[in-house]
């Protein structure tokens, strides 16, 4: 659990700065009168744009402001045992020795299974469980990129090596570690570019933009998935399921950068494009396994949309997209949490808080790990702890998050 909430890390923070809550005001555009809801624990969580606005003027990262994640343990560079073994592995000793090629019981396809099988798990917020796999399998991947002789094994090798730096960086970002992410991710572009796999270049560039977002680098995050996504289209690898999986991924996170930085229409404009292409994912060759590409169909964008219309203001259309909504079997646990999440705001917004509890009781009893790892549910679950009235179920989930009195 973060051991701080949204207002008192911004009363922190504004005062690292010498910063009055005016002038606090003055630097990000944003009412004093929301500081001062925030800072005084009236209001126990904003939109996204406002925190970015915050973060921009008190000069730190985003990540900086929302603190660690829910159930991540703030202990700053002291990481625990597990966590200190993926570092290692991301970013090996100084004159460690080289990789040395895989013995011979290694299996190219078994390597790969456990790989496709850490993101089951990174989906399903088995964090603990990932963390434990993933210095091995980045050493049996550098193992297998390091073979020499046949240029497909090596090729092979380099691709399992950047899905698993790909994989560390998801973790690292999870953890609140985004500089780590970085880094992780950079690596994973390296050993994408040597490999066999046309798609996992752009697929690590999409992590990156995420990673780049929970930064506040929006502008940044904005330019290399749209640089991804007509590089992917000139080279013609939007012609199988799997190549549109990944350019709509890359759409999807431009116009949530493009959202995020104020542009609405621009980001309107990609969704509308994302939705119309996402339809064709079913109706072209499936060449690969789906735990290894991005995730892109009618269902996540309309997850998507939802998304950006709560962040931005518009709960009541927020709630009307997610009416009745059926989402397709392989949408992945991680999809389906935001997605409750994001419902579950929308009816804090519009003041229905029995239907907001009523999301959340659903959201705990379907993904619970994924619950315990959103500064998200925290904020909204305080917010209704403040009401003066409680609405039957809260205290359960409060408890659950551990913020009751």
């Amino acid at each position: 659990m973060a051991t701080e909430d949204l207002g008192r890390t911004l009363r922190r923070l504004r005062r690292l700065a010498s910063l009055s809550q005016e002038e606090l005001a003055e630097r990000s555009d944003v009412s004093v009168d929301v500081i001062r809801q925030l800072e005084q624990g009236r209001k126990h969580s904003a939109r996204l744009p406002t925190l970015h606005a915050l973060a921009n003027g008190l000069g730190v990262e985003l990540t900086t402001l929302l603190g660690d994640p829910p159930a991540v343990s703030s202990t700053g560079e002291n990481d625990g045992p597990r966590f200190v073994a993926v570092r290692r592995a991301i970013m090996p000793t100084l004159w460690a020795p080289e990789a040395r090629p895989p013995g011979p019981g290694f299996s190219m396809a078994r390597l790969r299974e456990q790989i496709a099988e850490g993101w089951t798990q990174y989906h399903a917020a088995e964090f603990d469980a990932v963390m434990k796999a993933l210095p091995d399998l980045i050493s049996d991947a550098r193992s297998a990129a390091a073979a020499a002789g046949d240029t497909a094994d090596r090729g092979a090798g380099f691709a399992a090596l950047g899905k698993a730096l790909q994989l560390a960086g998801h973790v690292a970002v999870r953890m609140g570690k985004t500089d780590l992410a970085l880094i992780s991710l950079e690596r994973a572009i390296d050993a994408a570019r040597q490999s066999c796999d046309p798609l996992l270049v752009p697929m690590v560039v999409n992590s990156t933009a995420w990673a780049y977002q929970r930064q506040g680098r929006l502008e940044d995050a904005l330019g290399i998935a749209l640089h991804a996504a007509a590089d992917m289209a000139d080279a013609g690898h939007t012609g199988t399921a799997d190549g549109l999986k990944v350019w709509g991924a890359l759409t999807m996170s431009a116009a949530t950068s493009a959202a995020r930085s104020g542009d609405y229409e621009r980001a309107a404009a990609m969704m509308e494009t994302a939705e119309k292409e996402a339809t064709r994912v079913s109706k072209l060759p499936d060449t690969g396994d789906s735990r290894m590409v991005s995730v892109f169909s009618p269902s996540s964008v309309r997850i998507e949309r939802v998304r950006l219309a709560v962040q931005y203001a518009h709960p009541e259309d927020a709630l009307k997209l997610a009416k009745g909504m059926r989402l397709a079997k392989d949408t992945p646990p991680s999809w389906r949490t935001w997605l409750l999440l994001d419902v579950a705001r929308a009816h804090t917004d519009v003041g229905d808080a029995a239907g907001a509890v009523k999301t959340l009781e659903a959201l705990r009893r379907t993904a619970p790990m994924w619950m315990r790892h959103h500064t998200l549910a925290v904020a909204i679950v305080r917010d209704l702890w403040a009401l003066p009235n409680h609405p039957p179920g809260l205290r359960p989930l409060a408890e659950f998050l551990g913020i009751a009195d």
